[in-house]
């Protein structure tokens, strides 16, 4: 009996589809990453995908307050066995399940490697696997946003036209691709006054990657400065869903449209624990090179 509950177990493991995981990451706060963030996982909502957006900024976790949400738990509480992962999703836009953060010091890569299984456990026992995985970091070059970048599959970095914005978009990836091997990243401009000013942008900073640096930058997309975006965070709601045809709500549609194509990384067949996965043996192989 013992054996055909493992093998159904492991039938059910193989037959999952592997989830698409998207970290969506800036080199300085103030640019509007969470936005892109909550926006791009409504917006694949709309667009017919099971799309889970987990805030991974766990010190200053703000996507509940960003989308007029009140969470009970967080994903501290499951750590601490005080409440089942069930138990923190919350109902976003669209039909996406949204992961709240807690606002403190928590941080997932220094838990006890018992505490780092339950969390796997708990992603792969959810019913209903997403086929997309959204992750909004922490702003800036810290180790433990490294590691939610490097055990996601497409790293999404968001810059603005600031003198600030673009030096440390520039060392984010200089950072990421010497420290931790990440070769590939999508490039969204945000806060654009005029048109052509995102491509603009892009190229100055593809110019300065392709002289120092051995990565790939792509545009995934350009968000513009616009005042619908700024009524929606007022109203706490998603513009992509209070004011779609807006010029911003428009580009975020667009962006969501080619992250959508992306492809889905073909080692990625345990579904959405593989992200886990991926990110606490990263941990724990640096770890082991500093000891």
């Amino acid at each position: 009996m013992r054996n055909n509950t493992q093998n159904s177990s492991l039938n059910r493991f193989m037959k999952r589809k592997p989830a698409k995981v998207v970290a969506v990451c800036s080199g300085k706060g103030g640019v509007g990453k969470t936005n892109v963030a909550a926006n791009l996982a409504i917006a694949l909502g709309g667009r017919g995908r099971d799309t889970c957006l987990l805030d991974a900024d766990l010190s200053l976790a703000n996507v509940d307050v960003l989308l007029g949400l009140q969470p009970l738990f967080n994903l501290s509480h499951v750590v601490t066995g005080e409440a089942d992962l069930g138990s923190t999703i919350l109902q976003g836009p669209n039909n996406i399940r949204i992961v709240p953060a807690s606002s403190g010091s928590f941080c997932m890569t220094d838990l006890p490697a018992a505490a780092q299984v339950g969390i796997i456990q708990a992603f792969s026992e959810l019913p209903n696997q997403p086929e997309v995985l959204i992750v909004d970091t922490a702003a800036g070059i810290s180790p433990k946003v490294a590691r939610f970048v490097q055990a996601a599959q497409h790293p999404v970095v968001v810059v603005c036209d600031e003198p600030a914005s673009l030096t440390d978009a520039y060392a984010l990836i200089k950072v990421f691709s010497q420290n931790y091997g990440i070769d590939r990243f999508q490039i969204v401009t945000n806060q654009s006054r005029r048109a052509g000013d995102g491509q603009r942008l892009f190229r100055k900073l593809a110019r300065v990657t392709d002289h120092y640096l051995d990565v790939v930058l792509r545009h995934a997309g350009d968000i513009p400065q616009d005042d619908y975006l700024v009524k929606a965070v007022q109203e706490q709601r998603a513009v992509v869903v209070a004011y779609p045809r807006s010029d911003s709500g428009e580009a975020l549609q667009a962006l969501a449209a080619k992250i959508d194509a992306l492809p889905v990384a073909r080692e990625a067949s345990g579904a959405i624990e593989f992200f886990f996965e991926r990110l606490l043996m990263s941990d724990s192989s640096r770890r082991g090179k500093v000891a």
